[in-house]
């Protein structure tokens, strides 16, 4: 019953927009069954989509080469880390250094 309900109102939707257009009441100039206000403003948004996509683009340029400096800076950083290990563990004796207790 509700799939039948639904299929009706569709048919009454569209038909209404069938008879409005064809009344000249919604305007369709090159008389493809789409109104022009529907036209318009598709194409409005595949305007705003390629605007979008262009700065998206260009901020995931900007993400990609700031990743590429951390990456460099951290390879760096664990290179003079790997320095400094290596340079402790040969002043030191086993590790761990003996200290005398007096009281």
């Amino acid at each position: 019953m509700g799939t039948l309900a639904i299929v009706v109102i569709l048919l009454a939707v569209a038909g209404g927009i069938t008879y409005f257009i064809k009344s000249g009441k919604i305007k369709d100039e090159n008389n493809n069954n789409i109104p022009d206000v529907v036209e318009e403003k598709i194409e409005e948004i595949k305007e705003q989509t390629k605007v979008v996509k262009a700065k998206a683009k260009k901020l995931t340029d900007d993400v990609t080469k700031a990743v590429k400096v951390v990456e460099k800076t951290a390879k760096k950083v664990a290179v003079e880390a790997e320095k400094i290990s290596a340079k402790t563990k040969k002043t030191t004796t086993g590790g761990v250094k003996k200290t005398s207790a007096k009281k």
